[in-house]
């Protein structure tokens, strides 16, 4: 089943996908930057918590928590 591109938010716990880019700016695009959250990063999710937010991301080896408003800017590729 191919998803196309869709936002990280709306991805499956354990499904992985490639970041295409991100619709963020200033301090919060600053972040994910830092985070190594680029085009072309695998991310997927691992699990969320009891109220479904934040939601824990393996991102290049290390667990990530990312609350709903920040992943819906990070728009990823699911093949």
């Amino acid at each position: 089943m191919n998803y196309g591109q869709i936002s990280l938010v709306h991805l499956p716990v354990g499904k992985k996908a490639n970041v295409e880019k991100l619709t963020a700016d200033g301090i919060t695009r600053r972040r994910l930057l830092d985070l190594g959250i680029i085009d072309g990063t695998e991310i997927e999710p691992l699990y969320k918590s009891p109220f479904g937010n934040p939601v824990a991301y393996l991102i290049r080896g290390t667990v990530i928590a990312l609350r709903n408003d920040v992943s819906q800017s990070i728009i990823v590729s699911v093949s």
